[in-house]
């Protein structure tokens, strides 16, 4: 897909994945549509690569409904979707009050399902859909239940678009990451602590949501050795529960 000229929304643009994706679509030569929560840095990112900052709370499903409103009143069509935005939560599923959970589905599921929604009538041929998800989604991730249920909703979600969207010209992807070097872990209310595995960059999973964008590739692992632990589990489960339950699985 040829990305110069090219309307890109990306979501939760504001740090982290969605700040390494902007600049990375933003050297392409894609005009983009930035979303996040954080008003002074989504100004910056948008002075930096021309694009145009959109501040809103995907907790608030108006809000959802009002920026893709923007989006389409701004530019008419979309080329590329982006769907990234999310928050983390961190602690035993016992300690988490409705609106812990409430917001967790919110930002994470609705918010994205919704967007597209939206969206995707105004989608331009050839266009794409990448959602950002996580390893967690795959494998479950102890601490981190409500978070981990989502992201595993987000990926068949995005199975399912892409086979009713089969033979169009529009392409799903979704990038799965591990562990990234960003803020998330310490929003979530309980930073990284592991040695193993070490986090990888943000600018790694950004140049695999580019590739997912230019490609139209289905799905990617940041990093690769993560399709090891979901193969185990998918061809031997009681195996990978063993493992997770002896080694952990919170981050």
């Amino acid at each position: 897909m040829e990305l110069r000229g090219a309307v890109a929304v990306v979501t939760g643009a504001s740090s982290g994945i969605g700040a390494a994706t902007a600049l990375r679509l933003h050297e392409a030569g894609a005009r983009l549509v930035l979303h996040g929560r954080d008003t002074g840095r989504l100004a910056a990112l948008a002075e930096r690569t021309g694009g145009q900052a959109l501040a809103a709370d995907f907790a608030d499903g108006a809000a959802v409904r009002h920026a893709a409103e923007e989006i389409v009143q701004r530019y008419g069509q979309v080329d590329v979707l982006v769907n990234n935005a999310g928050v983390g939560w961190a602690g035993s599923f016992d300690s988490m009050t409705a609106e812990d959970v409430r917001r967790l589905i919110a930002v994470n599921l609705t918010a994205p399902i919704e967007l597209t929604r939206l969206l995707l009538p105004v989608l331009r041929s050839p266009g794409r859909i990448v959602f950002v998800t996580s390893i967690a989604g795959r494998t479950g991730v102890a601490g981190e239940s409500v978070y981990a249920a989502v992201k595993a909703g987000l990926d068949a979600f995005a199975e399912s678009l892409r086979f009713e969207l089969a033979g169009t010209a529009v392409k799903v992807g979704v990038v799965v990451p591990g562990v990234v070097d960003t803020a998330f872990f310490a929003r979530r209310g309980r930073p990284y602590q592991r040695s193993s595995p070490r986090p990888v960059p943000a600018d790694r999973v950004a140049l695999a949501v580019l590739r997912a964008v230019r490609d139209g590739r289905a799905e990617q692992y940041v990093p690769r050795w993560l399709r090891l632990p979901v193969a185990v589990r998918g061809l031997a489960p009681a195996v990978y529960r063993g493992l997770a339950t002896r080694f952990g699985g919170s981050g």
